[in-house]
């Protein structure tokens, strides 16, 4: 489980990033580079991490499911994942 401090901070990073976006493009198409390095660092979708829907865990994001391999592991041998078969795990 991820600290509830780490999730707080990628949803205040999801905020800032999506408050700054239009001016972003605009910056951008303007070539103004200065005015793009005056924004807030954590304005940059770059620095927005994947995290596990059910637990926060940011390693092992599968992409697809939008939850971790763990837990994709636990959900596929439930068989609350419709299409995956356990294979030899």
């Amino acid at each position: 489980m991820a600290k509830e401090s780490m999730k707080a901070r990628e949803v205040k990073r999801a905020k800032l990033i999506q408050k700054y976006a239009a001016k972003r493009e605009e910056l951008k198409a303007n070539g103004d580079y200065i005015g793009l390095q005056k924004l807030p660092k954590n304005s940059m979708p770059i620095r927005l991490h994947n995290r596990c829907k059910l637990t926060g865990r940011s390693k092992g994001y599968m992409r697809q499911f939008g939850i971790s391999r763990i837990n994709f592991r636990e959900m596929a041998s439930q068989g609350l994942i419709p299409g995956v078969k356990k294979a030899s795990w």
